[in-house]
């Protein structure tokens, strides 16, 4: 009689079990962490602070794990902050603070302006995709760049930079350059794997992160700073404010990622012959505009003229100004989609996960845990008495570090930035430090040093074009330019103009 043997698990089998024990493990470490961080006694800090530190304990494992998906980890974040508040004594009364007040709390975030622009941009996004707009404005950016492959490197930058004021979603932006590139590679008879299609696929990924901090509108976690900002240091930061403070960086970065590009990734040619070609032919496909298409243009640039004059021509915000656009993309006749197709694309996740994280910074803040934190952290380095250049080095190395452990920079803002906003207190710095969290939210853009870095890497990982390895031998010279260049600025045009 024999035995039958299981067959022995594959490598990706025994890789995905590693993962899921790892997710289980962490899932299970962030409850502890959470009571471990209650259960200690520090000394000044109410009860509800404590729970402020430990949620946040909580998040932080959570996020850096993926034990769960972000939306599933943002409503335990919420759920946790309520179910405890109802318990927690209210330190200036004397008793508990209730399920209606803890709920409050928990929810806080769900009424911030910023999360209602982030709704809104995310509905743009959807528009963009619903009439195929962004992906004609690319085709006809490489239609002009034509067929070598250094014009169609800068192309792709150019895309990148164009799409990033009218496509409020990194991901989105990536979504519509990677596949025409990828198509013209695959027609000049080059594998997916080629060199070629690796220097232009991490050329478009890493211009997309380099833009999110260019503009105001371009990237959720910018949303989430101007939110905590708005809220806590009452001041407003305006489409144009941040366009005047963050374009020149991202400007000579786009400049320094063409040659750091060009002498990281050798092609095996220097030219695509019938690239233009593919790209006409791409057009032709997609026809003459549609009248969805010339409806969105016209609302979209409208929508950047609004933007780009807000507290110059008008006192109208960002926030309202995209709700109304998005109103008249809803519209019948004149819109360009119907609600039905928006509710099935727009990703409502993400909506949760900001605004779940704005209710865990503003939580911070309120209690005084974000001070707390900023005090035993970089207080203890001495931070408040150096020159705030070298606080901005120091911190923002800080944050480049800590940022390898996020894959959601949406996250890694609202963990950091109610801290950052704590420590700006302390320093000697002109505005109540608005410049100094500003510059501390640049950073949080990074994302160039790993494709699990941000989602636009992920998502132009999964075409197979490049390694981890060839986007680390990118990434690493993009991180010390942009580290350099974050230096420089804050030394002199930030310095300059009244930023820092």
């Amino acid at each position: 009689m024999t035995t039958a043997v299981a067959p022995a698990d594959s490598p990706e089998q025994q890789a995905s079990h590693k993962l899921n024990t790892g997710k289980t493990i962490a899932f299970f470490l962030s409850f502890i962490a959470l009571a471990a961080v209650i259960l200690t006694p520090i000394a000044g800090l109410a009860m509800p602070a404590k729970i402020a530190l430990g949620m946040l304990a909580f998040a932080v494992i959570m996020w850096v794990s993926e034990a769960v998906s972000y939306p599933v980890s943002a409503v335990m974040i919420v759920g946790l902050i309520a179910i405890m508040l109802t318990f927690a004594v209210d330190p200036e009364t004397g008793e508990a603070i209730g399920a209606s007040k803890g709920l409050s709390i928990a929810m806080s975030g769900f009424s911030s302006s910023a999360v209602a622009l982030v709704a809104a941009a995310l509905a743009l996004a959807t528009a963009m995709q619903a009439t195929g707009l962004h992906r004609r404005l690319a085709l006809y950016v490489l239609k002009f760049a034509g067929e070598k492959v250094s014009n169609i490197v800068i192309g792709a930058i150019v895309i990148s930079i164009i799409l990033a004021f009218f496509v409020p979603s990194a991901t989105a932006r990536a979504g519509a350059v990677v596949p025409i590139l990828m198509g013209m590679v695959a027609a000049f008879g080059l594998a997916k794997e080629s060199k070629l299609a690796a220097l232009l696929v991490i050329t478009a990924t890493q211009a997309v992160s380099i833009w999110n901090v260019g503009i105001k509108t371009a990237a959720a976690q910018n949303l989430v700073a101007v939110g905590f900002i708005e809220d806590q240091m009452g001041q407003t930061v305006s489409w144009g404010q941040w366009f005047i403070w963050a374009a020149p960086w991202s400007i000579l970065m786009s400049i320094a990622l063409y040659f750091i590009m060009r002498a990281a990734i050798k092609p095996e040619v220097e030219s695509i012959d019938g690239g233009r070609e593919l790209v006409e032919k791409q057009l032709a496909e997609m026809g003459p505009m549609t009248g969805a298409e010339k409806r969105l243009t016209a609302i979209a640039m409208l929508l950047l003229f609004f933007w780009a004059t807000e507290g110059v021509l008008h006192p109208i915000s960002s926030a309202t100004i995209t709700i109304v656009a998005v109103g008249f993309m809803l519209m019948p006749v004149i819109g360009v989609m119907d609600w039905k197709y928006a509710q099935q694309q727009i990703n409502w996740g993400t909506l949760v996960v900001f605004a779940a994280g704005i209710s865990l910074g503003k939580f911070l803040l309120d209690t005084g845990a974000a001070t707390w934190l900023s005090e035993a952290t970089f207080g203890a380095i001495g931070l408040s008495s150096m020159p705030i250049l070298a606080a901005i080095a120091l911190v923002s190395l800080f944050n480049i570090l800590i940022h390898l452990g996020f894959a959601s920079a949406t996250s890694l803002a609202s963990a950091l930035i109610p801290v950052f906003i704590a420590l700006a207190a302390t320093l000697d710095v002109p505005n109540g430090g608005i410049g100094f969290v500003i510059i501390q939210q640049f950073v949080i853009c990074f994302g160039f040093l790993l494709p699990v870095s941000a989602p636009q890497n992920m998502l132009a990982y999964g075409t197979g074009a490049f390694t981890s390895k060839q986007f680390l031998r990118t990434g690493i010279p993009l991180t010390i330019v942009a580290y350099l260049l974050i230096l420089l600025l804050s030394a002199t045009y930030w310095n300059w103009i009244g930023l820092v």
